[in-house]
């Protein structure tokens, strides 16, 4: 593979404490090495940045790009694609969309942006072989899947019957049966509710059927998380989504895996890569979108930002990381697990609504949605988004859109912008309907992102959070040779806010596993991918009792074949196991 030289950029690494240093880096065979000898040198190509912004390629641990979610907001808004075609080119294939692009142009878009690194947020273990389906044709892009178990009946089962052990098998099996990397839990105990038009509203409020509570969801399967060891904590997506009020419920939730102390079984997939700062997980709970989960007041009437006191207690708790699920104004198509919480939206909405359940294991909702500027709620929710990054310890925060709900992924840059200039947020701030100055507290927020923090929010902590800290997120000798150069000067003006957009929109080069992939947003080669999964052993007996279960109820309760199930291989590009051993 071809040696490199990345001669002469500002470098920000945060996980090894590089804030804005002038040095080289060098690749070999696909990674970073420390040097390359003179002999090595006289082959490398030589990459000269002097006076641009090296970082490690971006790392989105929260996204929704591929799965039956995504292709029914696809359906339901083709004027999306018919208004945004993308051209084929010798290299690259055709494409459309802006909120919800088709499968090759996500891969084009996102490592345009200096993006390497994708994690799908909700894949359903039914479902499982569609979404690899499209993995497989998303290029570029490293990528793999958190799996919903929140409302999966084997899970509620026994964990109901006090079967931690048990429960923790089957999580095992499931994840290295459907090819997926970790736990996300979705609208807990909720969803099994929403199938028979109910839901749950407190964390003891036990569902329909299995007559279990949304804290027993959450820390059963947080103990089976750390039972196992899994590379990344719970990802949860809490109940109540999107109601008034809903942020001392929120900070409830986060008290349920306050005592879950984090084991990660570094047994099989730790290459040994050393950074300044750990590069391990530190937590046992990982919230997802927060901004939609700090709403303040009674009713739409009253509504507010609790954006300060979610900020406080993730920066004072040692437990937890959060994304913020950032709004950004225009379209947008909400997507999500939480069915019953797509339902209300649906009716406040008044537009196209989807609702799908999946036999015996989840559900999901999708609406499309247009978030205005003039509209007093969503004023406040730009806000609250903006006020978590800045208000939040930049190790415990990741930046996200919560693709496509809060706003598209090509948003990204129009975010970063509001973080990094204080008068591009006043600005739009003036275009705003004043509940988001008044009710929030953004207006008397005078801080902006550094190019250090922002690296921080976009590369160190995602990479940390989901356990992939090993290889992405950083610059260390042994990780992947994932690299972004953008056209900024270190020593940028923050209020030329228009031209801090323009650099992040299109970064300079995106390096992938070594080699140039994108150019000043042209694509230069459309390698393959890897997908992660998990390969978890854990206990031959009970993965046999397991096994077994599945397959009577497979007999008496589902619509496919059990055969039909599994994801093999050949569905995965450059298929990545992590191997843990805990048997």
């Amino acid at each position: 593979m071809t040696k490199m030289v990345i001669k002469g950029g500002t470098v920000y690494d945060p996980l090894n404490g590089i804030d804005g240093e002038v040095m080289d880096i060098f690749i070999k065979d696909g990674k970073i090495v420390e040097n390359l000898s003179d002999g090595e040198l006289k082959d490398a190509k030589i990459l000269d940045v002097k006076g641009k912004v090296v970082m490690p390629g971006g790392v989105d641990s929260h996204t929704h790009v591929a799965g039956p979610k995504v292709n029914t907001g696809r359906v339901m808004c083709p004027e999306d694609h018919y208004k945004s075609p993308l051209k084929k080119t010798h290299n690259t294939h055709c494409g459309s969309g802006e909120i919800v692009p088709s499968t090759y142009a996500q891969g084009y878009k996102y490592s345009s942006m200096g993006y390497t690194t994708l994690f799908e947020a909700a894949v359903p273990p039914m479902l499982a072989r569609h979404t690899h389906e499209e993995f497989k044709v998303m290029p570029i892009v490293d990528k793999a899947g958190y799996l919903l178990l929140g409302s999966n009946w084997f899970v509620m089962k026994y964990l109901k019957e006090g079967n931690v052990e048990k429960a923790a098998a089957y999580v095992a099996w499931a994840l290295e049966t459907t090819k997926t990397f970790g736990i996300k839990l979705v609208n807990p105990a909720g969803v099994e509710s929403w199938a028979w038009g109910k839901n749950v509203h407190s964390l003891e409020e036990e569902n329909i059927h299995f007559g279990i509570s949304s804290g027993e969801v959450i820390r059963g399967l947080g103990a089976v998380n750390e039972m196992l060891g899994l590379p990344m904590s719970i990802h949860l997506h809490a109940n109540n989504l999107g109601h008034p009020g809903n942020w001392e419920f929120t900070i409830d939730t986060m008290d349920v895996a306050k005592n879950i102390k984090p084991a990660v079984n570094k047994q099989g997939y730790d290459n040994g890569v050393k950074t300044k700062y750990s590069h391990e997980r530190e937590q046992s709970l990982y919230m997802t979108h927060m901004q939609f989960h700090s709403f303040g007041g009674t009713s739409w009437k009253d509504f507010e930002s609790k954006a300060e006191d979610i900020s406080n207690y993730v920066n004072k708790s040692d437990h937890v990381v959060m994304d913020s699920g950032s709004v950004a104004f225009g379209k947008a198509i909400c997507m999500t697990g939480d069915g019953p919480g797509l339902y209300d939206l649906a009716v406040m909405n008044g537009q196209k609504w989807a609702n799908v359940d999946v036999e015996l294991e989840c559900g999901s909702g999708v609406v499309p949605f247009v978030y205005s500027m003039k509209n007093k709620v969503h004023s406040v929710q730009w806000a609250m988004g903006i006020e978590l990054l800045l208000l939040t310890d930049p190790r415990k925060v990741i930046m996200t859109t919560d693709n496509p709900n809060a706003g598209p992924f090509t948003k990204y840059p129009q975010l970063i912008t509001w973080l990094m200039s204080k008068k591009a947020r006043e600005d739009t701030m003036k275009l705003c309907h004043k509940w988001a100055g008044e009710r929030s507290g953004l207006a008397g927020n005078d801080k902006e992102l550094s190019l250090y923090d922002l690296a921080t929010v976009t590369r160190a902590t995602p990479a940390k959070a989901i356990g992939m800290g090993h290889r992405k997120g950083h610059l260390s000798p042994g990780a992947d040779a994932d690299i972004t150069v953008y056209d900024i000067s270190p020593d940028y003006n923050s209020s030329d806010y228009a031209a801090i957009e323009k650099a992040f929109t299109t970064a300079l080069f995106t390096i992938k596993d070594g080699e140039v992939i994108t150019k000043d947003g042209r694509i230069i080669e459309t390698p393959k991918g890897r997908t992660y999964y998990v390969d978890a052993k854990f206990n031959d007996e009970l993965r046999n009792e397991i096994v077994a279960d599945v397959q009577d109820w497979f007999r008496r309760y589902y619509t496919v074949n059990f055969s039909n199930y599994p994801v093999p291989d050949l569905y995965l590009t450059k298929p990545t196991p992590l191997n843990i051993n805990v048997r």
